[in-house]
């Protein structure tokens, strides 16, 4: 057997060869980013590997903001918190298990709707979360859901707990930080409540189901239509945020900076990632859902993203939406 040393010099060759080696042109930009992002890595292998990452990704948001300032794209793309990861590793989990028994909606295609919306300037959205490295963007589409819905019950806006969810809904079907579906949540919510965040703080990992005092219930949760943004558009508007799925496994959602975002690449029926519509409107001619994602304000427009609406459901945001019922 070689020395540790010589394993971790072959490890390096093959991940050159791989990615192609890195620019040493970039040596003071890497180190900059680095830094302000506060990267710190495990070893010499896993920084390069790193390093490969972030220069593709470097070069995808080059050439792509380029083009934006062109006209070619209406949104703007960034090298953020995420850029020495690859999309797949952003997209999140989502755990492909059998839909559970819900209450049908309604359809409300005769019911007027304002143009747009927003649930912020109703105070019933608490602030942008961060999932970081666990796999729990299910738990916050659920608790974004749902704060919305106690607020407009209560009156009080409260920041619910997601680590309940992720450390205790695994009998009902969710796998911790390895993925899950924002219904079983909602169905573990419906037997056991959930505590407030400040009770049951988010680890960002998997830990023992602990009691907790009880902040917040709902009776039951209500699956939009498939496929129809004219449906999830009233839901929204009557009734109040919308869990949703996505697919978010690209370059172009991963170094999201503003603007609407449109990619003919995001593909419906392939959802990676789990977020809350929280309202909806026009930018510069374009119609927009606005999201608010859990990959903290650092991400997008202080955390939100502006995602085409009525471009033919982009990345598949009208295939599985779904509201809790308090």
């Amino acid at each position: 057997m070689g020395s540790p040393l010589t394993s971790l010099v072959c490890l390096l060759i093959i991940i050159m060869s791989v990615y192609g080696g890195s620019d040493s042109t970039l040596d003071d930009h890497w180190k900059l980013w680095t830094r302000k992002h506060k990267k710190v890595y495990m070893n010499a292998m896993e920084e390069m590997r790193r390093r490969m990452i972030w220069e593709e990704t470097l070069k995808f948001v080059t050439i792509h903001n380029l083009e934006y300032s062109l006209g070619l794209h209406t949104y703007e793309v960034e090298m953020n918190h995420l850029a020495d990861m690859t999309p797949e590793e952003v997209g999140g989990k989502i755990t492909d298990i059998p839909e559970p028994n819900y209450t049908s909606g309604l359809d409300q295609l005769d019911v007027k709707v304002p143009d747009s919306f927003d649930w912020r300037t109703k105070d019933c959205v608490t602030k942008v979360k961060a999932q970081r490295q666990c796999g729990s963007c299910w738990a916050f589409a659920a608790t974004g859901a749902l704060e919305c819905q106690m607020k407009l019950k209560t009156g009080k806006l409260q920041s619910l707990s997601e680590q309940e969810l992720v450390d205790c809904s695994k009998s009902f079907g969710n796998h911790g930080c390895k993925g899950g579906r924002f219904e079983k949540a909602f169905n573990y919510i419906i037997k056991h409540g959930l505590a407030l965040e400040s009770s049951y703080p988010y680890q960002a990992k998997e830990g023992t189901c602990i009691s907790a005092p009880r902040a917040a219930n709902c009776s039951s949760y209500v699956n939009i239509t498939s496929g129809d943004e004219l449906s999830l558009q009233q839901a929204v508007a009557i009734n109040g945020p919308v869990s949703v799925r996505l697919h978010s496994s690209l370059q172009s959602f991963k170094t999201y900076k503003k603007g609407v975002y449109y990619d003919p690449n995001c593909r419906p029926k392939t959802p990676t990632h789990a977020v809350v519509i929280v309202g909806y409107g026009r930018e510069n001619g374009d119609d927009y859902w606005l999201i608010k994602n859990s990959w903290d304000t650092i991400w997008g427009e202080k955390g939100y993203m502006k995602l085409a609406r009525n471009r033919g459901n982009q990345c598949g945001i009208a295939d599985s939406g779904a509201y809790p019922v308090v």
